[in-house]
């Protein structure tokens, strides 16, 4: 069973419990027209898993933008703010995932690369924030994912053993963070993932097309 000796389950935060990463694309390709600089969908796998700030740094140093990260994060606020709020929607079946996990005594966190004002903001407007124990972002930690800092400081703020825990996630370097903390994986999908499904399901332990799946489903049904 996926669960079977696990106290605490991670989760990423975009394209695994929200429907989201349709906004990032709309965004670089608004946000990158402005300064005249064509969108190129190679450079989104270089910034897969990096946290807000090593994004920002990312396009300053590697595409050039003439803006300091501060006013670069702040945009990107703005632009996704109205879209968070208000047209954002959980993934299939994870609301009723978590109100399991709940029930079951297992805690839960977010280690999301996204702005801590957006995560806020999208767990309030869904009513998600109280399923979640800690929710922390990758600008809390040294380096991004795949490095495991964030999943690790996840870990020791739930007060659980990297070995207890399993990691949802939707975008390679997310797993081999999990992967890199010690911890179980589960590769999430979402239609917007840079990296074929096949290559998810190399590195995950377990693999799910939505949170209705029969190896999820079948917690549920056998507790």
């Amino acid at each position: 069973m996926i669960l079977d000796g696990i106290k605490a389950a991670i989760f990423d935060l975009d394209g695994t419990v929200i429907d989201s990463m349709w906004i990032w694309e709309a965004i670089d390709i608004e946000f990158l027209a402005k300064y005249n600089i064509p969108f190129d969908k190679n450079y989104q796998k270089q910034i897969n898993g990096m946290s807000f700030n090593e994004i920002a740094v990312y396009f300053r140093d590697v595409l050039g933008i003439p803006e300091s990260t501060d006013n670069m994060k702040a945009c990107w606020n703005r632009m996704a703010w109205d879209k968070y709020c208000n047209d954002v929607m959980p993934k299939k079946g994870a609301v009723e995932f978590l109100r399991y996990l709940k029930s079951k005594g297992i805690k839960t966190g977010i280690g999301t690369s996204n702005s801590v004002e957006l995560c806020d903001a999208v767990l309030k407007a869904r009513d998600l924030a109280g399923y979640f124990d800690v929710v922390h972002t990758s600008n809390e930690v040294k380096t991004g994912k795949p490095a495991p800092d964030i999943y690790l400081l996840v870990a020791d703020s739930l007060g659980v053993k990297p070995s207890e825990c399993i990691v949802f996630e939707d975008i390679y370097q997310g797993l081999l963070a999990g992967k890199n903390a010690g911890m179980r994986t589960c590769a999430v999908a979402d239609d917007y993932s840079d990296y074929p499904w096949e290559e998810l399901v190399a590195i995950a332990d377990y693999s799910i097309r939505s949170f209705e799946d029969d190896i999820i489903v079948d917690n549920w049904r056998k507790s």
